[in-house]
């Protein structure tokens, strides 16, 4: 009993005395190894899936005792495919890009070992949809395929709610969830892909919340503080 009374003590004593992890360096790089995001809705599409990522962002965090700036990047490029105003109306095909630039400050809740945080981020987000539109519908009349062109740009603000485990002095392993709000000026452009090149072309302003339910990374923390 007394040797597990003892351990005990002694785990405790190992995580205060790194409680100070983020405080006692200057900056944090920050990879972003898994995540289960939400794109920002494309076209008319039906539904918006959640994704699974792999490192697609990065951080770098100038840390201040128990605040941190965070300057954030996020990139995807991947195949997509999508119902388009309905079940059985169109299907889009196509590749989609997606980045995002943020900047904004991380306060964690405490000095120890595991430290939970609230963040908040905003910033510029581009999403942009190239590909083809066909018509599923077999009761319509047979209509030509389209080539098809659709952006969103514009401005997002995000809520943060993350924790931190500090296994070692260098390293922290972090996990969180974000609600982001997306206002964009929206473009959408179709080229009929028969003998008229028929164009048509729609802009709009939109805005959509997108929830992020996990993000989990690594923080190695460089540039010891005097």
């Amino acid at each position: 009993m007394k040797k597990a009374i003892l351990t005990l003590l002694s785990l405790a004593f190992y995580l205060c005395s790194y409680s100070q992890t983020n405080g006692n360096y200057n900056y944090s790089i920050v990879a972003r190894a898994f995540s289960i995001i939400q794109l920002p809705k494309l076209l008319n599409q039906t539904d918006q899936p959640y994704l699974n990522t792999y490192f697609n962002g990065a951080m770098i965090k100038f840390n201040d005792n128990q605040i941190s700036y965070r300057l954030s990047a996020n990139y995807l490029n991947k195949s997509t495919s999508f119902n388009n105003n309905c079940a059985n109306c169109e299907l889009a095909d196509g590749k989609t890009t997606d980045y995002s630039v943020k900047i904004g400050f991380e306060k964690s809740f405490n000095y120890s070992g595991i430290q939970p945080y609230f963040a908040m981020d905003i910033g510029f987000r581009s999403t942009v949809f190239k590909g083809t539109i066909n018509n599923t519908n077999p009761q319509r009349v047979t209509v030509s395929p389209s080539s098809i062109e659709g952006s969103k740009n514009g401005f997002v603000a995000s809520p943060v709610l993350g924790i931190k485990l500090n296994p070692v002095p260098m390293l922290s392993i972090f996990a969180e969830s974000n609600l982001e709000f997306f206002y964009s000026y929206e473009r959408q452009e179709t080229v009929a892909l028969d003998a008229s090149n028929y164009r048509t072309l729609n802009k709009y302003y939109k805005t959509e919340f997108l929830l992020n339910p996990v993000s989990v990374g690594i923080q190695i923390h460089l540039g010891t503080k005097d």
